[in-house]
């Protein structure tokens, strides 16, 4: 009874003595992969935890001249080179490691996804598509469809866009948005080829896809202006109220010219006026103000703009304020005022542009697809306005 009670007891030293030795074994294995390593790796290292990349670069050419086995410091070394824009030292080494007999599955699945990586730095998609497509059938099957969306994005092949879009979708993100721009890009090239049956289908599947998309709309009512059929082109385009009254904006132009069209000039302007009313934030300022100088004359845009200002204060109400105050100025004040209008734009240049929400990228123009950071449905429809963020 004694005996079962306290073996433990006996054991016990026992079981330190065999993680004691365990643990040397293991230091034993570090120290001896450690010493195995050249000098020049930490050396190479310590740059690279520096920040100095170049410096980097440059040793560990130099072990890999001499250490041809180092597998992971060629990967290392492949991606520094792509990084500094090198790309065809690091195509030519990620294709010495592809070249390899020894490699595993897995660093032979990495070597052709950097390689990939490299032919998209450098613009030859057909290679990088051929290698991302290989890729699909592995464990990095998600993360090469990622890359390959990129690539049929920058190749403009909408339709394989679409299916790999498809394919990615998951809990985490739906893909619905990027979806729906793919359609109205596929749209849109249907417009330009006179194939308004065509483009209507693949608006009708970019709605699907998002039902919120006010691209689709915009160009659904373009669609129906260009039939002649105005009426039809004002509830596309009206449409886009309840999907995000910000748009808009980027059709009130349109929408004008519509109701234009219909021999109801009037009507267009109450509704801009509704619309700026209901919607403080719309970015349709400026043009209200010439419809109203075309329209009505100077005084009734002036008591606009003041009546604006006082409701919703900004700084572009205030610029477009002292100008039309500039046009009714006495003479002798118009030099001063010449000056405060220039600050003024000066001052203001940054909210007459559209930003990204996602880079921060700024343009003059509205973009639904960021030429910088590629993200859709980024910017926001307001100028100025910067807090808009990726779906």
């Amino acid at each position: 009874m004694l005996d079962s009670q306290y073996w433990w007891l006996i054991s016990l030293p026992a079981f330190f003595a065999l993680g004691w030795m365990a643990a040397r074994i293991d230091i034993k294995h570090v120290l001896s992969e450690t010493r195995s390593l050249p000098a020049a790796y930490f050396k190479g290292l310590n740059y690279l935890l520096n920040g100095e990349t170049n410096r980097a670069v440059d040793v560990y050419v130099e072990v890999a001249r001499h250490h041809a086995e180092t597998v992971e410091l060629q990967f290392t070394l492949g991606h520094l080179f792509r990084r500094r824009g090198e790309l065809e030292r690091a195509i030519r080494m990620h294709q010495k490691l592809l070249a390899r007999n020894e490699l595993n599955d897995v660093q032979r699945q990495q070597a052709q996804f950097e390689l990939a990586q490299d032919f998209m730095k450098a613009g030859l998609f057909d290679r990088a598509e051929a290698l991302l497509t290989e890729l699909q059938h592995t464990d990095n099957a998600r993360l090469a469809r990622t890359e390959l969306l990129a690539v049929y994005q920058q190749e403009k092949a909408w339709r394989k866009a679409i299916e790999i879009a498809q394919q990615l979708r998951d809990d985490s993100h739906n893909y619905q948005h990027e979806i729906a721009q793919f359609h109205c890009e596929l749209a849109e090239q249907a417009m330009s080829r006179s194939l308004p049956e065509e483009a209507h289908i693949e608006l009708n599947a970019a709605l699907s896809a998002n039902r919120q998309c006010a691209r689709a709309r915009s160009l659904l009512g373009d669609l129906a202006m260009a039939a002649g059929d105005a009426d039809e082109a004002i509830a596309q385009w009206l449409a886009i109220e309840s999907q995000d009254p910000d748009y808009l904006a980027l059709v009130a132009r349109r929408l004008l010219t519509a109701w234009d069209a219909k021999g109801k000039t009037t009507e267009g302007t109450h509704l801009l006026l509704r619309l700026l009313s209901q919607y403080p934030e719309l970015d349709v300022l400026d043009l209200t103000y010439e419809r109203l100088m075309a329209q009505k004359g100077l005084e009734d845009a002036y008591q606009f703009v003041r009546e604006r200002l006082r409701n919703h204060p900004t700084m572009p109400g205030l610029r477009r304020l002292l100008e039309t105050h500039l046009l009714i100025a006495p003479d002798d004040q118009k030099p001063e005022l010449e000056i405060i209008v220039k600050l003024l734009n000066d001052a203001t240049r940054e909210q007459s542009m559209y930003y990204c929400g996602s880079c921060g990228f700024k343009a003059r123009q509205y973009f639904w697809h960021c030429p910088a950071c590629a993200e859709w449905e980024t910017f926001s429809p307001v100028r100025g306005q910067r807090s808009r963020t990726p779906h």
